[in-house]
């Protein structure tokens, strides 16, 4: 039986996140950038100042049951930075090569939109309760926009199950290895200090994953940049060099592999897209859930932190992983990504090879241990919210779900999880089908809340 599921599993993995849904998910940034006017270049300077700038300025706005702008983000961050900005682009790096990375880049660039009109439709499409608290997501905007409830409930059961993988066991069992490498500490006991930390704040409901994202991933974020600055400083007159590889590899026709992956453009671009759209899940559907819960009134205000979003996760933290592995010279280690024990094994050597002593192996198991964390805490919500939209907020489900959702800390951080990591993995592409169906079909009200929002 469990073969079965493995095969079966393993042939919609290859579909989802293969060259045609690749193809599809890229493809739909670039056309709603041109639907939005390319606003990720012409708006660029005052999505920033609006973003990144609105920090700055004193706000008293009582928030309510809902989150602020700041939250919001934090907390959709905290669903999307994790490991596979360290172990997931090392990976791709060592697969397609230097110009992996220019593919991430490209993907990335297109993707700002993508999660900016995900956000934007989510404000616009959301519900709003008796008591003044928001929901929304991509369930609401397929119901409401497109009347395709089954669509709607669909993604929701996909993302619903994601969940308990993706965001929860395979984020335990990094956070676990991190512990016993740091402090030694045993998988069983971090499992249960895991399951008791995660209660805490999930059982506070949304207003304190808000205020736990709002410390936690500024933190961990500012952390790894300047820890990867650090590392990158240090071979800083090799970095023209690297950005030329990066160039080169990506239009390279060279066979790779010994001719066993085909031409390395076409590797480079599929492992780029890959890993460009898994790390900042632009199309996938899931950071819109925590940004419609954000107190913010015009959809478009809120929207644009989707491309700032997608600025950090990728053009920024991505990016620094990228170089500190080019930088190292790991590359060039005999057998490749297999003289390894993992991908994670691999960045915490391209750090250590640059940075002296074990130093570099602490900063990565550091960082991983905060992703992973934050992942968990940031997909709690989403999974909330798509049990809640199932069965209409019944307040029995939602104990049940955040009572086995703890549970699963356990499971993660004690157990293997291969194969459930593999079908949620899947099950994380497939959340993208129904989401971009209902982008290209509501591209129009995109369109008209930009076109409304400058002109204004």
């Amino acid at each position: 039986m469990l073969e079965i599921i493995t095969s079966v599993n393993s042939a919609v993995n290859s579909f989802v996140w293969g060259p045609v849904m690749l193809a599809l998910l890229v493809g739909t940034g670039i056309f709603l950038t041109f639907r939005t006017g390319w606003i990720q270049v012409r708006r660029f300077g005052y999505i920033m100042k609006n973003t990144v700038g609105s920090l700055f300025r004193k706000s008293d706005k009582d928030h309510g049951n809902n989150l602020s702008p700041f939250q919001a983000v934090t907390t959709a961050l905290a669903g999307t930075v994790g490991t596979g900005n360290i172990a997931g682009v090392t990976g791709a790096i060592f697969t397609g090569g230097p110009g992996a990375v220019f593919w991430m880049w490209f993907a990335a660039f297109f993707g700002m939109v993508t999660k900016y009109s995900e956000i934007t439709l989510a404000l616009r499409y959301r519900q709003v309760s008796q008591d003044g608290t928001h929901c929304g997501g991509p369930m609401y905007y397929i119901e409401k926009g497109l009347h395709i409830k089954w669509l709607a409930m669909a993604f929701a059961l996909i993302a619903g199950f994601a969940c308990f993988g993706i965001g929860n066991i395979s984020q335990g069992n990094e956070i676990a290895g991190a512990m016993e490498g740091l402090l030694g500490i045993p998988p069983l006991y971090t499992g249960i200090g895991l399951a008791v930390l995660v209660a805490i704040v999930l059982l506070g409901g949304v207003k304190r994953i808000g205020q736990v994202t709002s410390y936690l991933v500024p933190f961990m974020a500012i952390f790894y940049i300047l820890a990867g600055v650090g590392v990158i400083a240090l071979r800083i007159t090799e970095i023209p060099a690297a950005l030329v590889l990066i160039v080169k590899s990506a239009f390279s026709f060279e066979a790779v592999g010994g001719g066993a992956f085909g031409y390395a453009i076409m590797v480079a671009m599929r492992q780029g897209f890959a890993r460009g759209v898994f790390s900042n899940e632009a199309g996938l559907g899931s950071a819109p859930m925590a940004h419609a819960a954000a107190s913010t009134e015009d959809p478009v205000e809120q929207g644009m932190w989707g491309v700032f979003e997608v600025f950090i996760d990728t053009i920024i933290i991505c990016t620094i992983t990228a170089l500190a592995v080019i930088l190292s010279g790991v590359l060039n280690a005999e057998g490749g990504l297999d003289a390894f024990t993992s991908k994670g094994a691999a960045a915490v050597a391209a750090f250590n090879t640059i940075l002296p002593g074990t130093l570099g192996g602490t900063v990565i198991q550091i960082s991983l241990l905060f992703f992973a964390l934050s992942t968990i805490l940031g997909w709690s919500y989403y999974g909330e919210q798509c049990w809640s939209y199932l069965f209409k907020g019944n307040k029995a489900v939602l104990v049940l779900f955040k009572i086995v959702f703890i549970a699963v800390c356990v499971v993660g951080a004690t157990g293997n999880g291969t194969l459930v990591w593999d079908i949620s993995d899947t099950l994380n592409g497939m959340m993208a089908i129904p989401n971009l169906v209902a982008l290209l079909a509501l591209s129009g009200v995109t369109a008209a809340e930009t076109k409304r929002y400058f002109k204004k």
